[in-house]
């Protein structure tokens, strides 16, 4: 019996020592997980330590920006740089990023190892969307481009003062206006709209760490004038993406609507228009736009310059003939782009003076002047033929983008004032431009 008991109590002593033994095991497991989960963590947590594609674990980061008159050699010289390196650097980066360039208030970083003042890298972003590294130990230069988001940008809007001033409102900026203006120059004349007039525009927009660098082109459009609705489809035909109205026609022309992006008309073509200058009636046979000094002209059309130079009434001045039937005058530049000479070739939309007051002129301001047939007439009057309409065997698949098109612009909300923004975004994509 006393055997029997003391069996017993063996087991039970066997069993709890293995259930000791196994248990001092799973801690023993538990401890060495933990261990490894530490150490993967701190593994992680130093391969996510990257800047600029560089791996800063064992390296101090001093950020700034650049002061006045600052070089690349002042800019290092706290950092234990000797000149010789500079130069060479300065000579090997001469393809790659000039830095003479080095630009006020712009920034830069610099790396060093924590256990010396000397730098290894310098870090220059010329742009938000870019940065150069200068590798200062090797001597290597190198620019990258920082991963760009694209943000699709849908926004409805009521004109209440200018189109300009309601567009930007509502957080569209002036290089859409502009693309909007020039998409809807033939079919709408802006120095007339209405109160109420409605616009619509969708785009995409580009981010840089949620920094807006700009936004692409003008991907569908809408506008109301006068009760009139006139939305924009955008179709590939032939090789190219146009923008045609509900019957398939382009809004497309042979030639840009106005010869600088868009502003105001100050004088219009008038045959007994008072001189400013003169001080007598004479006929006003061109088209004046109010611009600031310096700004771009632009050909309305592809052409060969036919003069630029300068005379005492037209001041500085550019003339293209664009075909047999059209000739274009632009006068009062301040100057003349590089380039235009007699028998230059000009595309539609290339900047060829800017705006000035040079000649007969009393401000800054363009005076456009319009020839048909060698005869000069009302550029504004004029009806200049459009581009090709959708083709017959493209009819079928236009109707089909047209009601896609139509019904997202269906979902675009007008706003009535920049209280009540509606600009509706779609989840952007990273991209490397």
């Amino acid at each position: 019996m006393n055997k029997k008991w003391l069996g017993v109590g063996f087991l039970l002593l066997a069993l709890g020592n293995g259930i000791y033994l196994h248990s001092n095991q799973n801690k023993a497991l538990l401890a060495e997980e933990e261990l490894h989960s530490s150490l993967n963590v701190e593994v992680e947590m130093k391969e996510d330590l990257m800047l600029y594609g560089i791996n800063v674990n064992e390296l101090d980061i001093v950020e700034g920006v650049v002061g006045k008159n600052a070089t690349l050699s002042t800019i290092l010289a706290p950092f234990n740089i000797p000149y010789q390196i500079i130069d060479e650097i300065a000579k090997k980066s001469k393809d790659i990023f000039d830095v003479r360039k080095i630009a006020l208030n712009k920034k830069f970083t610099v790396l060093t190892p924590k256990d010396s003042s000397k730098a290894q890298f310098f870090i220059y972003e010329p742009n938000p969307a870019e940065y150069v590294v200068f590798k200062l130990d090797d001597v290597e230069v190198y620019k990258e481009e920082k991963p760009v988001e694209l943000r699709k940008i849908e926004i409805g809007g009521t004109i209440s003062s200018n189109l300009y001033v309601n567009m930007t409102e509502v957080g569209i900026t002036p290089d859409m206006v502009d693309q909007f203006a020039d998409l809807y120059g033939w079919a709408v004349d802006f120095q007339r709209l209405q109160k109420g007039d409605k616009f619509k525009i969708v785009y995409e927009q580009k981010l840089v760490e949620d920094q807006i660098i700009g936004n692409g082109n003008i991907e569908l459009a809408f506008f109301e004038h006068n009760g009139e609705s006139y939305p924009a489809i955008p179709f590939e035909q032939d090789g190219e993406v146009n923008f045609f109205d509900q019957d398939g026609n382009s809004f497309k022309k042979a030639f840009l609507r106005d010869p600088l992006k868009f502003t105001r008309i100050s004088s219009r073509y008038n045959l007994k228009r008072f001189h400013p200058v003169q001080k007598r009636y004479k006929a006003h046979l061109g088209t004046d736009y109010a611009a600031p000094t310096g700004t771009e002209i632009r050909s309305v059309g592809d052409g060969t310059v036919l003069e630029a130079r300068y005379t005492s009434a037209n001041g500085n001045y550019v003339k293209i003939k664009h075909n047999g039937t059209y000739t274009t005058q632009y006068l009062h530049m301040s100057k003349i782009a590089s380039g235009m000479k007699p028998g230059s070739k000009i595309r539609q939309g290339q900047v060829i003076g800017f705006v000035g007051s040079t000649g007969l002129a009393t401000g800054p301001h363009l005076c456009f002047r319009f020839w048909k047939n060698g005869k000069q007439e009302d550029w504004l009057q004029e009806k200049i033929p459009p581009s090709n309409p959708i083709s017959k065997e493209n009819k079928m698949a236009f109707d089909q983008v047209k009601m896609e098109k139509l019904n997202q612009l269906a979902a675009i909300t007008f706003t009535e004032s920049p209280e009540k923004l509606v600009a509706t975004t779609k989840p952007g994509v990273k991209s490397s431009r």
